[in-house]
C-alpha cells in the first residue's frame, strides 16, 4: 500500500518552479492550486489561509503571490490601480470584469481578435496583449454588491 504525501501537488509545483517549499508557500499553493482554476485577490487568499489555520501575514501572501507569478504559476490581472487578481489559469485568455460587483471571468483567447497594433518602441517587442472587457449592469440602477470579498458571476451561461 502506498501513501500520498499531503500537499503533493503544491510541493511538486513549488519544486519544479525553483521556489523553496516553505510551510507558508506550500499552504498557500495548496489553497490556490488544489481545485479548479480561479481568480483570487491577496485579501481573499489571506482570509482563506486564516480560515484553514495557516498562520500567515498579508505581506507574506502578497510576496508569495508575486513569487508564484514570477515563476509562471500565476498570472496577475490588474483591473484598477489598487485592485489585482491572481489567476491560476496561465493559458492564453482574456477576461470579463464586472465593475459593480468585482467578479472576473475568463474569455477564451480565440474569442477576442486584436488587429492593427501600433509598432512597439525601438528595441522592444510585444509579448502579450491582455484584454479586460469591463461590464456594467444592463439595467439602470441594478443593485449588485460592490467590493464583494468573494465575487461570483451572476447566474447565466459560462464563458
Amino acid at each position: 500500500m502506498t501513501s500520498t504525501r499531503p500537499f503533493k501537488r503544491a510541493l511538486d509545483l513549488l519544486t519544479r518552479s525553483g521556489l523553496r517549499p516553505t510551510r507558508q508557500r506550500v499552504g498557500l499553493a495548496r489553497l490556490l492550486f488544489e481545485g479548479c482554476d480561479r481568480h483570487v485577490t491577496a485579501e481573499q487568499l489571506h482570509a482563506e489561509a486564516l480560515a484553514d489555520s495557516l498562520k500567515v501575514s498579508l505581506a507574506t501572501v502578497y510576496n508569495t503571490l508575486h513569487q508564484l507569478t514570477g515563476a509562471g504559476l500565476l498570472r496577475e490581472v490588474v483591473v484598477d490601480a489598487g485592485r489585482s487578481y491572481f489567476d491560476t489559469n496561465v493559458t492564453f485568455h482574456h477576461h470579463f470584469y464586472h465593475e459593480p460587483s468585482g467578479w472576473l471571468a475568463d474569455v477564451p483567447g480565440s474569442k477576442v481578435v486584436v488587429e492593427a497594433l501600433p509598432q512597439p518602441p525601438a528595441g522592444t517587442r510585444v509579448t502579450r496583449v491582455d484584454v479586460i472587457i469591463r461590464l456594467a449592469d444592463a439595467r439602470e440602477g441594478a443593485d449588485l454588491p460592490v467590493g464583494n470579498a468573494s465575487p461570483s458571476p451572476p447566474e447565466g451561461p459560462k464563458i
